[in-house]
C-alpha cells in the first residue's frame, strides 16, 4: 500500500473517530442539559401554579404539560434549524407566578393568563413591531421587576433554616459545597437531596401508585382584567426580557444567528396548547443554552444541534416523570422543597440585581435610570395588589413613570 492510501486511510479513520466522539459529546450535553434545566427550577414551577390557584392535581399536570412542551419544541427547533436552540420553561415566569398569589377568577382566568401569553410570543413571530415595542422596555427596570419578584422566594432557605434546621441544613451545605467544586450541579444535587429527605415524612410515604402515575388535568380557560393585567402581560414581559433576548444573545455567543420568527412561533403555539393543561410558558433557554451551544457539545459547532435534540428527548422522558416528582414534592415537609427553589433563583436574583443597578455614571443612557430601577424594585418588594393586580405590574409602571418625570425636560422658570 502507498503512503498515500495509508495516510488518506489514517485521515478518513481519525475524521470518524473525530465524529463519533463528537456525537457522543452532544449526547452526553444534551443529557446534561435536561437534567440541569429540569431539577433546577421544578419547584419554582410548582411554587409558581400552586400560588395562582391551582391544586396538587393541576400543578402536577401543569409540570407535566410545560416539560413535555419544551421537550417537543426544543427537538422540532433542533431538527428544523440544524442548530443548538434548546427551549425551557419560564423560570422567572414561574417566579413572578409565586409572587402574584390567587387570581381574581381563580385557576381557570389564570389559565387564561398563559394562553394570553403565549399569543402574545406567538404574535412576536409574526411582528417585527412588537419585537421592537418589547425592547423599548429599559432592561434594568425589567431586572429590577424579576429580583423584587425572587427576593421573596430567596428568603425561602434563611426561613426554613430556622424552622426545620436537621430537614434544610444537609441541603444548604450540599448546595454551597458544590458551588464551590462543581458550580453545575450544585442545585440539582441539592433538589434531589431536598426530595430525597421528602421521604422522611408521613405524607410522602402514604402516596400510593396512582397519586404517582402522570395525568393531565385539562382547565377550560377563562379571562379576566386582572388575570389579564397581574398574569398575561408580566408572563410576557418577563419571558422576553428575561429568557427569549438573553437566550438569543447567548447562542449569538456561540455563532449561531436564531431564526426568532420561527422560534416565537413554536414557543408561542406550545404555550398556548400547555396552558389548558396547566403549563404557563415555554421560551427560548437562557440559563441552560451554552450547555447544548458550547464546547462540551462537540468541537464541531454544526453538530451540536445533536444536543439540544438529545435534551428535547430527555425533556419529554422527565415530563412522564415528573408526576411522580410533584406529588414527593407536594406532600413534602413544609418549606423543605421551598428551600431547594429558593437556592436554585439566588443566581438568578443576583444577576437580575446586577443588571439592574450595574450603570456607568457618564453613560447618556443612565440618568434616573439607577432611581427608576431601585423604585421598581421597592415595589415589587412591597407585594401591594391595588384593583388586585400584582405588585410586579405596579412595580414596573412606577419605574417607567419615575423614569419619564426624571428625563422629563425642565420648564424654564417665568
Amino acid at each position: 500500500m502507498s503512503d498515500e492510501t495509508t495516510t488518506r486511510t489514517h485521515d478518513e479513520d481519525a475524521s470518524g473517530t473525530a465524529t463519533t466522539r463528537d456525537t457522543a459529546h452532544a449526547v452526553s450535553a444534551g443529557v446534561v442539559t435536561a437534567l440541569v434545566g429540569f431539577t433546577s427550577a421544578f419547584a419554582v414551577v410548582l411554587a409558581g401554579l400552586r400560588s395562582v390557584g391551582a391544586d396538587p392535581q393541576q400543578a402536577a399536570s401543569g409540570l407535566l404539560a410545560v416539560t413535555v412542551a419544551m421537550g417537543l419544541a426544543t427537538a422540532l427547533l433542533a431538527w428544523r434549524t440544524r442548530m443548538p436552540i434548546t427551549v425551557a420553561w419560564s423560570t422567572p415566569g414561574a417566579a413572578l407566578l409565586a409572587g402574584t398569589g390567587a387570581v381574581t377568577g381563580g385557576w381557570s382566568a389564570a389559565i387564561g393568563g398563559f394562553v394570553v401569553c403565549g399569543l402574545l410570543l406567538a404574535a412576536v413571530g409574526f411582528s417585527a413591531r412588537l419585537e421592537r415595542w418589547v425592547r423599548l422596555i429599559p432592561v434594568p427596570l425589567a431586572n429590577a421587576m424579576l429580583a423584587g419578584v425572587l427576593l421573596q422566594l430567596c428568603l425561602q432557605p434563611v426561613r426554613a433554616l430556622v424552622d426545620a434546621p436537621l430537614l434544610v441544613a444537609p441541603v444548604v451545605i450540599t448546595w454551597l459545597v458544590l458551588l464551590r467544586l462543581a458550580r453545575r450541579w450544585a442545585v440539582p444535587a441539592a433538589m434531589g437531596l431536598a426530595v430525597a429527605l421528602a421521604w422522611t415524612s408521613a405524607d410522602v410515604r402514604a402516596l400510593t401508585v396512582a397519586d404517582l402515575a402522570p395525568q393531565l388535568v385539562w382547565t377550560t380557560p377563562t379571562l379576566t382584567w386582572a388575570a389579564l393585567v397581574s398574569v398575561a402581560l408580566p408572563l410576557f414581559v418577563v419571558t422576553m426580557a428575561s429568557q427569549n433576548i438573553p437566550g438569543t444573545a447567548v447562542l449569538a455567543g456561540f455563532g449561531y444567528t436564531v431564526p426568532l420568527r420561527r422560534s416565537m412561533l413554536v414557543t408561542g403555539a406550545g404555550t398556548v396548547l400547555a396552558a389548558p393543561f396547566g403549563g404557563h410558558a415555554i421560551n427560548l433557554a437562557a440559563i441552560s443554552a451554552a450547555l447544548a451551544a458550547g464546547p462540551e457539545a462537540g468541537r464541531d459547532p454544526r453538530g451540536r444541534w445533536r444536543a439540544a435534540l438529545t435534551a428535547g428527548g430527555g425533556y419529554v422522558l422527565l415530563g412522564i416523570g415528573s408526576a411522580a416528582v410533584a406529588a414527593i414534592a407536594l406532600a413534602a415537609p413544609d418549606g423543605l422543597v421551598a428551600a431547594g427553589a429558593g437556592l436554585a433563583l439566588v443566581g438568578t436574583m443576583a444577576a437580575a440585581l446586577g443588571a439592574a443597578f450595574r450603570l456607568e455614571a457618564d453613560d447618556p443612557g443612565t440618568p434616573g435610570m439607577r432611581e427608576a430601577a431601585a423604585v421598581t424594585l421597592l415595589v415589587t418588594v412591597s407585594g401591594i395588589a391595588p384593583l388586585r393586580i400584582s405588585a410586579a405590574f405596579w412595580g414596573l409602571l412606577a419605574g417607567i413613570v419615575t423614569l419619564l418625570v426624571l428625563r422629563a425636560p425642565r420648564w424654564s422658570r417665568i
